[in-house]
């Protein structure tokens, strides 16, 4: 079957994130698309794949330009309108009694929080109840399993008729298309020299004995860190930004560090079973922001640093503005 002449043809290079939403966003504007992928399976090759899943835009603006915060906004609506299991219920940023100006240096670097007390804490997260005396409570924010998320944007582009190739090693510039996006991350470094590589290490543990319901962030004075609940009492902890392109396992250091501020959270983390130890390498620009770059027909969309989930849809919605005009007043596909 012959496609309209008026329907263009976009091949989309790399399978993490910022490659699935952004094929998401080229579909609904009609495009025919199609993905290569150098790994074998899904997330294989990814940083997306041990990614927290934070959709955090004001908590990260502690630490990021206000572009972050501009462009995170609209993974708020994106990811639930995409992922039904996205979770929003928030984020709780606490601290060490002996730290409290943390919590007020936070709060000035930050918005769109409120101040809670032991009792707000313990309403909040029972488990918490009298661990802390203050903290910021960020309701508008929300949460989401990586992996889960890339299986259901996969199973929801399949159903869109986008064929995702599997051990396909792409040139952007000489494939055949009308339009190619570059979503290869630190792959693309080749095309972009001055990206670099962050390192980022990360813990998943069983701890039947820790519920909580939302990302709590500790501001511990040495090693703070993020702690990200998934179903059946499993939980993600990270924080770890490293300037190192070195590939290999977790380090002793940051694997003790990342325990022992959990363990500082709350005890029962030393009971916990260590499912995985990962580290990854997250690309980056000298200025730690994104980057859309077009040479001919290939935009490049890479640069999300730490920030893969939070603004994959504004990046992509970006991108596909450069090729494709809007299909519909709304953009994205209805859930």
């Amino acid at each position: 079957m012959s496609r309209p002449n008026d329907v263009k043809r976009v091949t989309v290079v790399g399978a993490g994130v910022a490659g699935l939403v952004t094929a998401m966003e080229c579909a609904a504007r009609g495009a025919e698309v199609e993905i290569l992928e150098r790994s074998e399976v899904l997330g294989a090759q990814a940083c997306s794949w041990l990614a927290g899943g934070m959709l955090a835009p004001w908590c990260e603006r502690e630490s990021a330009e206000i572009e972050v915060e501009r462009r995170g906004e609209l993974a708020l609506a994106w990811w639930p309108r995409h992922v039904r299991e996205t979770v929003q219920r928030g984020t709780l940023v606490v601290a060490p009694v002996r730290d409290g100006s943390e919590i007020a240096r936070f709060a000035r670097r930050t918005k769109a929080h409120v101040p809670v007390d032991v009792s707000g804490i313990a309403t909040l997260e029972p488990d918490l109840a009298g661990r802390f005396h203050q903290g910021l409570f960020f309701p508008r924010e929300a949460h989401l399993d990586p992996r889960q998320a890339l299986q259901v944007l996969a199973g929801r582009l399949a159903d869109l008729g986008v064929t995702i190739r599997f051990r396909v090693e792409a040139e952007p510039h000489a494939l055949d298309a009308d339009a190619v996006i570059d979503c290869r991350g630190f792959a693309a470094r080749a095309e972009l020299p001055d990206l670099r590589g962050v390192r980022g290490e990360a813990i998943v543990v069983h701890a039947p004995g820790v519920t909580l319901s939302r990302p709590v962030r500790f501001l511990h004075p040495r090693f703070p860190l993020y702690i990200v609940p998934r179903a059946d009492h499993r939980f993600m902890i990270g924080a770890t930004m490293i300037e190192s392109e070195h590939r290999g396992p977790p380090t002793l250091r940051s694997t003790m560090e990342l325990i022992a501020a959990a363990f500082s959270l709350h005890p029962a983390f030393g009971e916990a079973e260590i499912l995985e130890l990962e580290a990854g390498l997250r690309p980056a620009f000298p200025d730690n922001l994104p980057r859309l770059t077009v040479v001919g027909r290939v935009i490049s969309l890479n640069g999300l640093f730490r920030h893969g989930f939070l603004l994959s849809p504004a990046l992509a919605q970006e991108a596909a503005d450069r090729i494709l005009p809007v299909r519909t007043a709304q953009q994205g596909i209805p859930a």
